[in-house]
């Protein structure tokens, strides 16, 4: 059984091998001209879905076709030529073309997972005994589509990390006139509220001691996001140590939700040759 369903993999992965520089199929200074080949960019790719999806170790991965050593350096290669957030990008400006984000309305939430190795961005988790622990700030459109996240420890508070959540912002002007940004009662601060009034951001707070639904609103959205990265057991438990393997998973689950969100709402109202027969 794949590990992910073909429609939605196969787009993803020929817009993923457009980004890949052109690679010779043999090491060109090898001293004979005759080395192994090159272990196919499409096989690394499918080992990453798996990594992420079931969040095992790379040995554990790794098999006849590909070692846990080609996966590292590959997965290093492609971070450090930006292919992750370039891929996210395009599937965030694809589903804004197609379906259209709703930026009017925005959610932002924290949300503290564990890190049981530790590293650069953990810290002592408060609801997990003081063991190591990841927090994500992470924000979403009306719809709950990923927009971006600040990593940090399990030991910071939401409200720190609402200004550099919000800069992320910069990167899909341009923007509508008015903003309104849900937040949970972890926010309900003077601070927030002046935070949001100097950016030209309508906020709006839940009060604290109040219980949903008597204020219910759209920040579910956000939440609803949460379970979704969550569903990857990599992102749930993180098993790596630097900030920017880090991110560049979370690029790619971020990815997998948006197209299968775009796919899934422009099933009924597009066609499309090799359009899945159902989107479950």
């Amino acid at each position: 059984m794949p590990v992910l369903p073909s429609w939605l993999t196969e787009p993803l992965w020929e817009q993923f091998v457009v980004l890949l520089p052109a690679q010779p199929e043999y090491h060109p200074a090898h001293p004979l001209g005759c080395h192994r080949r090159r272990i196919s960019d499409r096989i690394v790719f499918d080992k990453m879905l798996q990594l992420l999806r079931f969040g095992c170790s790379y040995e554990a991965i790794a098999d006849t076709t590909c070692s846990a050593t080609t996966i590292r350096s590959r997965r290093d290669e492609w971070i450090r030529l930006g292919v992750f957030a370039r891929l996210k990008q395009i599937a965030l400006s694809s589903y804004d073309r197609i379906v259209g984000l709703i930026l009017d309305q925005i959610a932002v939430d924290g949300c503290i997972t564990k890190a049981h190795v530790g590293g650069e961005v953990a810290g002592r988790s408060p609801v997990d005994r003081g063991k190591q622990g990841l927090k994500r700030s992470s924000m979403t459109d009306g719809y709950g589509i990923p927009l971006g996240r600040v990593l940090a420890g399990a030991n910071r508070h939401d409200s720190p990390l609402l200004a550099p959540t919000l800069d992320l912002l910069d990167d899909l002007k341009p923007l509508p006139q008015d903003i309104t940004v849900h937040l949970d009662a972890g926010y309900a601060s003077d601070k927030t509220r002046a935070l949001l009034d100097a950016r030209g951001l309508h906020g709006r707070i839940a009060h604290k001691g109040e219980k949903a639904p008597i204020q219910a609103t759209q920040r579910w959205h956000v939440e609803r996001t949460h379970a979704w990265q969550n569903a990857f057991q990599r992102l749930a438990r993180c098993h790596e140590r630097r900030a920017t393997v880090i991110n560049a998973f979370f690029d790619l689950a971020d990815t997998l939700i948006t197209v299968r969100s775009l796919i899934r709402r422009a099933w009924t109202t597009h066609r499309w040759d090799h359009r899945p027969r159902r989107c479950s």
